[in-house]
C-alpha cells in the first residue's frame, strides 16, 4: 500500500483557475500518511506563484506539506513538471495541471492502481461541466477513448493531466523530454518509453476530474492541428504505435485518409473524368464509419450525437492538417536528435 504521494503541478498564468485547483488538492479524501503538493510556477507575469504560496498555510493546517517552486524563465511544462518531480519526496509522483478540478476520491482512486506492485503508472479520466458545443464535443471524444481503455488490462498512455508514477520508474525514464515547448503529446512520448522499458500501466477511470476543454469549435479544431502536428513527432520515434495503440481508435486514422481522398478527389473533377465516383464511395464511407460515435453519443448528448458526422470531418482535417505540416520536419530525420538525458535537463 502507498503511504508516501506527491502531486506536481505546473502552473503558468492560472491565477484564473488555480485556486479552485488547489482546494480541491486539499478536499482530498483517504490521504496517505505523506501527503505533499509542489507547484511550479513557470515564470508566470501574473500572480499565480504568490496565488499558490497563499495556500500553504491552509495546506499546514490540514497536515499537508506543500511548496511552490517558482521558475526564473518560461521552459514549458514538460521543464515544469521535472523540476517539481526531482523536489518529490513521496514514492508516487502524481501530475495533476492547474486547471483541474480534483473529485474528492481522485488521489484514493489513483493510489488503488498501485495495490499491484507490477503497476509503474496510472491514468486517470476527464469530466465536464461545460455546456458549449467545442467543450460537448471534446467530452464526447474522450468517451470514446476511455472505452477502449477500459477494454484493455494494461494502457500505453498516461496523460500529464491525470497521471500517475512510481519515482524510481520516473527516474529511471528520466522524466519528461524538455524538447516538447508546448503541453502537447510530451506525455504520449513519455507514456511510450515507460512501455517500451517494459512497465505496466492501468486505467483508472474512477479518478476523475473536472476539466475545461476548448470552447469553441475553432479553439477544438486549432488544437488538433496540434495534436496531429506532434504526434506525428512521437511517431517518428515508436513507428510501431501509428500502427495502434490502446488509446486511438482505428476508425480515427480511416476518417483522416477518406477526408483528404474525396477532397483529393473533387479538386481533380476538372482534370480526370469519372473521379467523382471515387470522391462519392469516400463521402459514403466516412459517414458509415461515424455512426458507432454517433450512435453511442445520441444516449449521452443527443445535440452532438446528430451532429458528430459532421463535426468527425472537421476533425479529421484539422488532424491530417497537422499531419502535413509535420512531414517536412520528421521526414528525414528525428527533430529530437540529441540525447533524452541531456535534453531532460533543468
Amino acid at each position: 500500500m502507498i503511504q508516501s504521494v506527491t502531486v506536481v503541478m505546473p502552473a503558468f498564468r492560472a491565477v484564473a483557475t488555480l485556486n479552485t485547483a488547489l482546494q480541491s488538492l486539499l478536499d482530498q479524501t483517504d490521504r496517505p500518511e505523506f501527503y505533499e503538493i509542489i507547484v511550479v510556477d513557470d515564470a508566470s507575469p501574473d500572480e499565480t506563484a504568490a496565488m499558490a504560496e497563499a495556500f500553504i498555510p491552509k495546506a499546514a493546517q490540514c497536515n499537508i506539506d506543500m511548496k511552490v517552486h517558482r521558475l526564473d524563465q518560461n521552459g514549458g511544462p514538460a521543464r515544469a513538471r521535472n523540476t517539481g518531480a526531482k523536489e518529490a519526496r513521496g514514492e508516487v509522483i502524481i501530475f495533476t495541471d492547474s486547471d483541474c478540478e480534483l473529485t474528492p476520491t481522485w488521489l484514493r482512486e489513483m493510489l488503488l492502481g498501485f495495490d499491484n506492485p507490477k503497476i509503474a503508472a496510472v491514468k486517470g479520466a476527464y469530466l465536464s461541466r461545460q455546456t458549449e458545443l467545442g467543450a460537448r464535443f471534446a467530452q464526447a471524444e474522450f468517451e470514446e477513448r476511455y472505452a477502449l481503455l477500459r477494454k484493455a488490462d494494461h494502457v500505453d498512455v498516461v496523460f500529464s493531466y491525470s497521471a500517475a508514477f512510481r519515482r524510481d520508474v520516473f527516474a529511471e525514464l528520466n522524466g519528461f523530454d524538455t524538447r516538447f515547448p508546448v503541453a502537447d503529446n510530451e506525455d504520449t512520448d513519455l507514456s511510450w518509453r515507460l512501455t517500451e522499458a517494459g512497465h505496466k500501466a492501468v486505467f483508472r477511470p474512477e479518478a476523475k476530474l473536472f476539466h475545461r476543454h476548448p470552447s469553441s469549435l475553432y479553439q477544438y479544431y486549432r488544437k488538433k492541428i496540434s495534436r496531429g502536428y506532434w504526434r506525428m513527432v512521437v511517431y517518428r520515434r515508436f513507428p510501431g504505435k501509428a500502427v495502434k495503440d490502446s488509446y486511438t481508435p482505428q476508425s480515427l486514422k480511416l476518417q483522416i485518409l477518406l477526408a483528404y481522398l474525396s477532397l483529393s478527389a473533387l479538386l481533380l473533377t476538372p482534370f480526370i473524368s469519372g473521379i467523382m465516383v471515387l470522391f462519392w464511395v469516400c463521402i459514403v464511407t466516412f459517414f458509415l464509419s461515424t455512426l458507432p460515435f454517433a450512435l453511442n453519443t445520441l444516449r449521452k448528448d443527443p445535440l452532438i450525437g446528430l451532429l458528430s458526422p459532421l463535426l468527425l470531418l472537421g476533425r479529421a482535417f484539422a488532424i491530417g492538417a497537422g499531419v502535413l505540416m509535420a512531414l517536412p520536419r520528421i521526414v528525414r530525420t528525428d527533430p529530437f536528435a540529441q540525447p533524452d538525458s541531456d535534453a531532460n535537463q533543468t
